[in-house]
């Protein structure tokens, strides 16, 4: 992650199994912001694999997601993997 030490701005990049994403955001980020914790990141993509990012949150562990993440998933038609449930026993 690399900080404008003059502004609130930031870029960091995000990974998941297909590959990786560059995002920039201004503002302040989450308190459980951090290498290797999950995050949504809701913005505009961009040319070169870029987001420009409009906010940013963070999910707390595997067993919890505040609302504000939960609502942003929701919207995106996604839920936690862990909100899935087998019910083809």
């Amino acid at each position: 992650m690399q900080r404008d030490p003059n502004s609130l701005k930031v870029t960091f990049t995000i990974y998941d199994a297909e590959g990786s994403v560059d995002v920039s955001y201004e503002g302040i980020l989450p308190d459980l912001f951090r290498e290797g914790q999950g995050v949504v990141v809701q913005g505009e993509l961009e040319k070169g694999n870029h987001i420009l990012a409009k906010e940013v949150l963070a999910k707390h562990d595997e067993n919890y997601t505040p609302p504000e993440v939960e609502k942003a998933m929701e919207a995106n038609h996604r839920r936690p993997a862990s909100v899935y449930k087998d019910t083809a026993s």
